[in-house]
């Protein structure tokens, strides 16, 4: 039976200071709009009827680099999310932030306005690696951005950190994983540099390690990010504390996506049917699009709810139980019967007392694992 499930807020903010050569997010070097704030309230509005009487979980502000916000947009925005939304004091509120912008005073007062955990960019530690991946800081002002968002008072910081890096090697990859703990996070987000579609990267691809050393770092670090009491909950997130908005992600859950080119998901228990919201993507047609009135965006119903549903799940180290497969499709778990089969046949994946998670196997080769509920 279809039910309800928690229900978050993403914010897009779209303006960087740098395009970064890997990067294939909605981001636009420029600067920000004056009017984008007020932008982003009205289509709120517009979205309001999603929310079916429901709290928000969860609220994630991401870029581009929204960390470029000024304090007054940021007080402007929050004023206007309080008016219009449930927000339970405590939920989880993060904001991404670029270490080559970061100023104690500001981020202080982000920390008054709401804001109360930061996903840091750093990528690397490394001034040869930060200079491939086209980024404006150093790892020295990684560090002590860090260091001056803990002294302001952040508690719960992520800090971001890729692998597979040009002319990296296992040992450099650990070096930046042991500065990252040192500087006592209590989430890492680890994962390997992909060459994305439309990036600069994949127009001229850049010389990477070999398959086989890739694979070493990603299996080290993993391991060495869990034996520091960094555990893994999800493909490429470790956490002592675990991010809600990002389970609430990959548990199926529903979240208001707001901004330019934002996406989002709800559950509409009328009509049982799960759509996608999608909002332009130029700054410049968003700001046309919500310039003055509220304006309705197209919906996209979700037709293959299961395989959507395993897509997300599946990311979870721990995968599902047979109620939330349920709950969030609207399925009866028989459909998943024959695809289980054969995913249990490839030792993919196990089932104990209804419920599913990989196998140690289905983790590792997780795209083969979700292919087969394609």
């Amino acid at each position: 039976m279809l039910a309800l499930p928690p229900i978050s807020l993403y914010i897009h903010y779209p303006w960087c200071v740098k395009k970064c050569p890997y990067c294939d997010f909605n981001s636009h070097e420029g600067d920000p709009q004056a009017d984008y704030i007020a932008a982003l309230i009205r289509d709120l509005d517009c979205d309001l009827k999603y929310l079916q009487n429901r709290q928000i979980h969860s609220i994630f502000i991401g870029g581009g680099t929204p960390s470029l916000m000024t304090v007054d947009d940021a007080r402007e925005l929050f004023k206007g999310l309080r008016q219009k939304l449930s927000i339970p004091n405590n939920i989880e509120i993060t904001l991404e932030a670029n270490p080559g912008v970061f100023d104690a005073d500001k981020f202080a007062q982000f920390r008054e306005v709401g804001i109360n955990r930061l996903s840091i960019g750093v990528q690397s530690f490394n001034n040869k690696n930060l200079e491939f991946l086209g980024r404006i800081h150093s790892g020295e002002e990684a560090i002590q951005a860090i260091k001056k968002a803990q002294k302001v008072g952040f508690k719960n910081i992520n800090i971001d950190l890729m692998y597979g890096l040009k002319n990296q090697t296992t040992e450099l990859c650990m070096e930046d994983l042991n500065c990252a703990i040192e500087l006592q996070p209590n989430h890492i987000s680890f994962y390997q540099l992909t060459l994305e579609a439309n990036t600069l990267f994949a127009k001229y691809p850049p010389k990477l390690p070999a398959e086989d050393n890739i694979c070493e770092m990603g299996e080290k670090g993993a391991a060495f990010l869990q034996n520091s009491g960094f555990e893994q909950y999800e493909i490429s997130a470790y956490g002592k504390t675990p991010s809600q908005h990002n389970i609430n992600y990959w548990e199926f859950g529903d979240y208001l996506g707001i901004g330019a080119g934002a996406h989002g998901k709800i559950t509409d228990i009328k009509s049982k049917k799960i759509f996608r919201t999608l909002k332009p993507k130029s700054p410049r047609d968003y700001l046309i699009k919500f310039q003055h009135t509220e304006r309705e965006s197209p919906i996209k119903i979700v037709d293959n709810i299961v395989f959507d549903f395993m897509l997300n799940s599946l990311r979870l180290k721990d995968g599902f139980n047979v109620e939330l497969f349920e709950k969030r499709t609207g399925q009866p778990f028989q459909v998943l019967s024959s695809k289980l089969d054969k995913a249990i046949d490839l030792d993919l994946i196990q089932i104990q007392k209804k419920w599913i998670k990989p196998t140690t196997k289905g983790f590792n080769f997780l795209n083969e694992l979700q292919e087969i509920f394609l």
